[in-house]
């Protein structure tokens, strides 16, 4: 008799046994489930209640130039313009030195052997055919100097250079140069929310976060080669940097 009712309690006994061990699975799964949404969820906007935009500008002259410099010629063949064009960017880079150009400050930027073909008539049904060849070699130069910027190129035109780039003016810390204009974009982004707090009687509280949008950096400027005898005018003048910044802020009633 005691047998039989210890086989019973035992035969009650399993199912409770399962019933808690899959109830304990299911908690383990849901909670391996959570973390890994909550590991996959992207980085939310931090909480705020009012959140703007402020700008900000600040005019800058610039500290250095870039300029490219180069010189193209043509020949019979590739290596009569190769050989035409060794020695005139020879004569190009001694003007450069003469100038005051650190070798440090001079790079090659392009150097290309391209084919010149004939100018084929319309009706024409032969292949085009090579009359000569054109090389170009190009350098590019940091100029840290502004001053000397026409004098620069005065010297290397001077020299037989015939192919000049783009004049690009920068900054050597754009980011310390930035720095009047995010003080001005922060007050900018508080006037903004100040105003929208008294208009929804709510009072204004600390700044929560701001994030930097990206910066409009200045653009090169472009100017054509001169062949004249007169100086080459150069003005660097100053760039008008900008910062856009959005800020949130606390609040309370």
């Amino acid at each position: 008799m005691a047998a039989s009712n210890r086989a019973a309690k035992n035969r009650a006994a399993k199912p409770a046994g399962r019933i808690a061990l899959f109830a304990a699975l299911i908690v383990a799964a849901a909670a391996t489930a959570a973390g890994r949404a909550q590991a996959q969820e992207p980085y939310a906007v931090p909480p705020a209640r009012i959140i703007v935009s402020g700008e900000g500008s600040v005019r800058a002259a610039p500290d250095f130039a870039l300029i490219t410099v180069g010189v193209t010629t043509q020949g019979a063949n590739a290596k009569a313009a190769t050989d035409a064009n060794s020695r005139a960017m020879s004569a190009v880079e001694a003007a450069l030195r003469e100038a005051g150009i650190s070798d440090n400050d001079v790079q090659t930027a392009n150097f290309s052997v391209q084919p010149i073909y004939a100018n084929a008539g319309v009706s024409s049904n032969s292949p085009p055919r090579v009359t000569g060849f054109a090389v170009t070699n190009q350098v590019a130069l940091t100029i840290r100097h502004m001053a000397s910027i026409g004098d620069v190129l005065d010297r290397a035109i001077a020299a037989g250079a015939n192919d000049v780039g783009s004049v690009q003016f920068l900054h050597n810390d754009l980011s310390k140069a930035l720095d009047p204009a995010r003080t001005e974009a922060l007050a900018d982004a508080r006037r903004k929310a100040e105003l929208y707090a008294r208009s929804a009687g709510l009072t204004l509280g600390a700044v929560s976060w701001v994030v930097e949008d990206r910066t409009n950096a200045p653009q090169p400027r472009v100017f054509a080669a001169r062949m004249a005898a007169a100086p080459v005018p150069i003005s660097a003048g100053e760039d008008t940097l900008d910062v856009r910044i959005t800020v949130g802020f606390d609040v309370a009633r």
